[in-house]
């Protein structure tokens, strides 16, 4: 059985979420046509160091970078280049940080100017999915819930779900149990209790779902080459309604991106 966080602990986690979360807005800011990944690289882990925190990706297992930034096929675990960010590009920005002993994660997929109507709806129906399985993440219910609810979403577009990734627990670890896939049967899985601390976090694919893993070890694409989109929040599996930790508001609300 998965251990459920404390409060103390869930206070340290949302500290990390909004570092986290203001990190992803500062980014958003800066995506355009002619900035580079790299780029948007280093404005995250300045940003994360000002904060008193340090970007948790960079190092880890020798991933060389503060953040993952993968580009139209590239489904997660892109490294930021010196590739330059074109009209009708979207760009998957994933984000961690480590501070106070515990770890931040989330993620937005960014469109790059204006992109076409395929990818301006597989952008919005990832998000949708995305607080689809987040109102699935309550005490009684069970992991395979949240992922009935992403994948009925996402499919009924015409869209597929990535099968061999997944969300994840947080805590003093950047991945903890339980694995939260984004498909499932509903009543299947592991139980949710009040007080665990998950990662929601789809990964849908315009075309077929099927992925292959680039040469470098990471980067992880389409079969298929057509676009895909990731969006990933951190919760609190709570009775009755699940709590975000991080955010999308800064983004948003900000007017970061037109939504």
């Amino acid at each position: 059985m998965v251990k459920p966080k404390t409060e103390e602990e869930i206070e340290l986690l949302r500290e990390n979420a909004i570092i986290v979360s203001k990190t992803l807005a500062e980014v958003g800011k800066r995506v355009a046509p002619g900035v580079t990944t790299l780029e948007l690289n280093r404005v995250a882990e300045t940003f994360i160091r000002d904060n008193g925190a340090v970007p948790s990706f960079l190092g880890f297992e020798g991933f060389p970078a503060a953040l993952c930034m993968s580009v139209n096929d590239v489904v997660v675990h892109g490294f930021p280049s010196d590739y330059v960010l074109r009209e009708g590009d979207i760009v998957s920005v994933d984000c961690g940080t480590l501070y106070k002993g515990y770890n931040g994660d989330s993620a937005y997929t960014f469109p790059v100017g204006e992109v076409d109507a395929e990818t301006r709806s597989l952008l919005d129906v990832t998000k949708a999915s995305l607080y689809k399985g987040i109102e699935a993440a309550v005490a009684g219910n069970r992991t395979g819930d949240i992922g009935y609810a992403v994948q009925s979403y996402a499919e009924s577009f015409g869209f597929s779900v990535v099968r061999e990734l997944e969300g994840h627990g947080l805590g003093k670890e950047m991945h903890e149990e339980p694995g939260v896939p984004n498909y499932g049967r509903r009543g299947k899985g592991t139980h949710l209790v009040e007080g665990m601390v998950i990662c929601i976090e789809p990964m849908i694919n315009a075309g077929a779902r099927g992925v292959y893993l680039a040469r470098n070890g990471w980067a992880v694409h389409t079969s298929d080459h057509r676009k895909s989109a990731h969006y990933e929040l951190t919760v609190v599996v709570r009775k009755g309604k699940a709590e975000q930790l991080s955010t999308y508001d800064f983004i948003e609300k900000d007017g970061t991106v037109n939504i």
